[in-house]
């Protein structure tokens, strides 16, 4: 299944390394969310785009909105990262992948010739009625969350 701008989002609860559940119902009617789906913690490229939202974090929080961040981690692998880099948002596990497949990031993938599943770098702005306000595919991650920062304060 596809997501669409303008389309609501898909609804999911996942667990989140700090141990607790988080809801996409928890912010609706409540917070704009900023869902950044990455592929995998401790990595380069997803290290840097989440401490890039990290820095960010107060002025997104300023901007009325919340942050969370997707992979297929485990919740112990989130609770490890999260607390290497001083992260201030949840971390959210999607093992089974099934909420990476309704958002249509869980993708083939190919390196040095070898094809697999994977993520693809994806970040979601979720107006707060639960609709996709902007969606970023392919990101690449320099500028990006400056880029949804300003997006946000544009709703």
């Amino acid at each position: 299944m596809a997501i669409k701008e303008g389309g609501a989002a898909p609804a999911f609860k996942l667990p989140a390394g700090d141990g607790s559940s988080v809801k996409l119902a928890d912010f609706k009617g409540k917070k704009p969310v900023i869902l950044y789906f990455y592929p995998k913690d401790n990595t380069p490229g997803c290290t840097q785009e989440s401490c890039d939202f990290r820095d960010a974090h107060s002025a997104i929080l300023k901007a009325g909105a919340v942050v969370l961040g997707v992979s297929a981690d485990s919740a112990e692998s989130h609770k490890k990262f999260s607390a290497k880099y001083k992260l201030p948002f949840p971390l959210l596990s999607d093992e089974s992948t099934e909420v990476l497949q309704k958002y249509g990031v869980w993708k083939e993938k190919s390196m040095y010739g070898k094809k697999f599943m994977g993520i693809e770098r994806t970040t979601v702005l979720i107006d707060s009625e639960g609709k996709v306000a902007k969606i970023y595919p392919k990101v690449k991650v320099e500028g990006h969350a400056a880029e949804v920062l300003a997006d946000l304060k544009a709703l």
